[in-house]
């Protein structure tokens, strides 16, 4: 998997044993050559001393707007080392929101190119002539592209086939199904404070019945949580039955408290 990134801070895509993706599984995948990420600086594109990229927008206003031209030379330069029918994808407040399915698709792709924008934001026209698309990592805004690259970055490389150890963490991870993932516990069985100790049937070796209360559990969470999830799916029989479950604890719970 090929990824461009178009940034003015490569220093923040560091692939350097101290560096931000060389944590982790990402890290291994960049070292074993799963996944490649090129970095081009829209300064390297510009003819003047000072390497001016930014320029007041027309019509006044705050801040200082990227210019069209280093942008798209930078891109262009990308599109050329890229795989074939690469899309171009802006990292925007205003973009559509990356979820999970997003990561599946661009994982199954050869490659993409993230631009990072900076300052007030980017002339219009580089937008229209250049990017297939903008994506949204939450209704928040930060100084730059670059972490929400980053965080791209990491999402989509976990789908690419030989970078998690295990393939079947991909398939049990959070969002993949609609769902918010389940409680996890590990040693000790007791930490000897209130709700200090480990689930039972995590302790039963019913595997059935493990698979069972998890998904009860993901279910109950998901619609504590984040109920809006729950309704952009369809729910099997046995996710409705597991739900009903869930209602039914929490009305005895609730019964048991009154009295």
């Amino acid at each position: 998997m090929w990824f461009g990134v178009v940034t003015l801070f490569p220093e923040m895509f560091d692939l350097s044993e101290r560096g931000g993706l060389m944590g982790g599984v990402i890290g291994r995948a960049v070292e074993s050559g799963l996944i490649e990420v090129e970095l081009f600086n829209p300064r390297d594109f510009t003819s003047d001393r000072h390497r001016t990229v930014d320029d007041r927008p027309y019509g006044g206003g705050p801040g200082m707007v990227m210019m069209v031209e280093p942008l798209t030379q930078a891109v262009h330069q990308a599109r050329n080392k890229a795989p074939a029918d690469t899309r171009v994808v802006l990292m925007s407040p205003q973009g559509e929101v990356f979820r999970q399915s997003t990561a599946v698709s661009v994982g199954a792709q050869g490659g993409v190119i993230l631009v990072c924008g900076r300052y007030e934001g980017l002339d219009e026209r580089f937008i229209r002539s250049e990017v297939d698309a903008e994506w949204s990592v939450g209704d928040f805004v930060v100084s730059g592209g670059e972490l929400p690259a980053l965080m791209v970055i990491d999402a989509v490389a976990r789908h690419v086939p030989g970078v998690l150890g295990n393939r079947q963490s991909i398939f049990d991870e959070s969002h993949l199904d609609g769902t918010l993932d389940y409680p996890h516990y590990t040693r000790p069985e007791n930490t000897g404070d209130s709700g200090g100790q480990v689930p039972d049937i995590l302790l039963s070796g019913n595997h059935p019945e493990i698979t069972a209360h998890r998904r009860r559990e993901a279910l109950w969470r998901t619609f504590q949580r984040r109920p809006e999830m729950l309704t952009r799916r369809l729910f099997s029989s046995a996710d409705r039955k597991l739900l009903m479950q869930c209602f039914e604890q929490e009305a005895e719970d609730a019964k048991k408290q009154d009295n």
